[in-house]
């Protein structure tokens, strides 16, 4: 019987995670703002935690803030041509998180740790050259750098010249700043890394010479070795940076009312420091502090390496769940059986942020290459895919959700036919219980959520990549007589279920999602959020 499988006991409420923010937000100081206006929308659709961009002063005044300069300027004092950051004031920033925190909605802050950018002037050391062949980033644009060719065979670890002394922008005076929140300044003892010799005008990868200095071990092993990645690369295992970045990450826990962390570039920095700086997080802001990691490789044996090396202790973005999503989409007859193999949601679902897209691989950008982008007809089954589940914790993109603000395609309006919403929604009211998969046919697969007793609703859950299709699929004896209804409003038409609890549910070359036509007026499933976010 359905109630067999309504279990007894409470469910956690489906968590959902939105990154607040995309490349081309108007650099008008007035995000903050603006997401703190968007609030009742995001949490009415479902939106339980915000992924806030980097909210460090940058080196320029409309920096996205991985060109990061001060981690203890949240856009307070006037540096860098500016008092405010790109996304506003501080005050703004405590506004927006204060608002969030009284409607039970959960802030993760973008935490970058991996390099300092905009230095105040430069300092003569020794370096060393290190195999490089064009992998190194050059002219900063104002909202990433450009990537030129890359040779997969070069080795980070090899060096190719002997100790030389140049003059890199690595001095770190914060006058606008001054001593407040923290007295340290930084200077080439503090760094591995650079990539330009200011007094020569020359681009490389340059290893500072020095006791005990050398790249990370504990780093992606790409290029031999990938510590460095852009500006000036932070040496982890200094004790005043180690000191200094503990410190921040405890000021900053008590400064702002936040739920967690995502880290940025977590393969380009020793992965002992993170599991060190983790850990005092949850000593001293809080034990149940939400880390999220951006590891970007696509096999999952990697992610599972370095969640082993983190002791278990952070979630991870699933990178290869997001390939499977772009490979799948663009093969002819793309076998949907095998939508999850291979990936973490399918081996470490709890530790398994799942996702369709965001800042980086948006038109324009680092990522956006032939392994991550998803074709547009795609992207709906993507989403039922990971809302709709009971696995992983799924994470939608701002410029999904509310359309890119620029870019090399201009302007795009909301993906999925704006019904991102309705997924989020239902997500939240009828994607509950136990989950029975109906992975078997190639071309057309389904599933069905039974619901709990707080939530008895349940749903069915079609999707096609090769034309119209039906598949019979069970829900319930209890929900004999009932018609269920397309609440994506693909189809007008209404499915019977029987008297076995079985219906025959219809999908086009997309997604349906089913639910019982109960009261299809009042369905909350039809609000949606304030699609224009730029007008509140």
């Amino acid at each position: 019987m359905l109630t067999e499988k309504r279990p007894a006991w409470s469910f956690p409420e489906n968590k959902l995670m939105i990154q607040g923010f995309e490349w081309h937000v108007p650099a008008d100081q007035r995000h903050w703002q603006r997401l703190r206006k968007a609030l009742p929308d995001l949490k009415e659709i479902g939106v339980d935690n915000i992924w806030i961009p980097p909210g460090c002063k940058g080196m320029v005044p409309s920096g996205i803030g991985y060109d990061i300069y001060d981690l203890y300027d949240l856009g307070e004092f006037d540096q860098k041509g500016t008092r405010a950051t790109r996304w506003g004031s501080k005050g703004d920033l405590q506004s927006l998180v204060c608002a969030a925190r009284d409607m039970d909605i959960g802030i993760y802050w973008d935490t970058v740790l991996n390099q300092k950018a905009g230095a105040d002037s430069t300092e003569q050391f020794t370096v060393v050259k290190v195999d490089h062949k064009g992998d190194y980033f050059t002219a900063y644009n104002e909202r990433s750098r450009e990537l030129l060719d890359v040779d997969s065979q070069l080795d980070r670890c090899m060096e190719i010249s002997k100790p030389e002394i140049i003059a890199g922008w690595v001095r770190f005076d914060f006058s606008g700043r001054g001593e407040k929140y923290s007295s340290m300044k930084y200077h080439s003892q503090h760094f591995t890394g650079v990539d330009w010799d200011e007094a020569n005008q020359q681009h490389a990868i340059y290893k500072i010479v020095g006791h005990n200095k050398d790249w990370a071990k504990d780093v992606s092993d790409e290029y031999g070795n990938y510590d460095y990645l852009m500006f000036a690369d932070l040496d982890h295992s200094h004790p005043e940076v180690r000191a200094d970045i503990f410190r921040w990450g405890e000021w900053l826990g008590h400064e702002l009312p936040i739920s967690g962390m995502r880290i940025d570039a977590a393969k380009h920095f020793s992965a002992s420091f993170q599991k060190d700086f983790v850990k005092h997080l949850r000593k001293t802001v809080g034990a149940d502090y939400f880390i999220v990691a951006e590891y970007w490789r696509g096999e999952v044996c990697l992610l599972l390496k370095y969640l082993q090396l983190m002791d278990y202790g952070v979630s991870l973005f699933d990178v290869p769940l997001l390939g499977r999503f772009a490979a799948i989409s663009k093969t002819a007859g793309g076998d949907l059986r095998k939508i999850f193999t291979g990936t973490l949601v399918e081996q470490m679902p709890l530790h398994a942020v799942t996702f369709v897209g965001n800042h980086d691989t948006q038109p324009g950008q680092s990522l956006e290459i032939s392994q991550t982008i998803i074709a547009p007809f795609f992207k709906s089954l993507a989403y039922a895919l990971i809302l709709l589940r009971s696995q992983g914790q799924p994470c939608i993109f701002y410029g999904d959700l509310y359309g890119v603000n620029g870019g090399p395609e201009s302007q795009s309006g909301p993906s999925c036919s704006g019904k991102i919403p309705i997924l989020t929604r239902a997500r939240k009211l009828y994607a509950h219980g136990e989950q029975r998969d109906y992975f078997n046919r190639r071309n057309c697969i389904g599933f069905v959520r039974y619901g709990t007793n707080e939530h008895p609703f349940g749903l069915a859950c079609i999707l096609s990549n090769g034309g119209s299709a039906y598949k019979r699929m069970f829900v319930g004896h209890g929900h004999a007589g009932e018609e269920w209804t397309d609440i994506l409003g693909w189809r007008d038409d209404t499915v019977l279920i029987n008297s076995r609890g079985y219906g025959l549910f219809p999908v086009a070359a997309m997604s349906g999602v089913y639910k019982f036509l109960f009261d299809i007026a009042a369905d909350r499933c039809l609000v949606i959020s304030n699609a224009d976010i730029y007008s509140l």
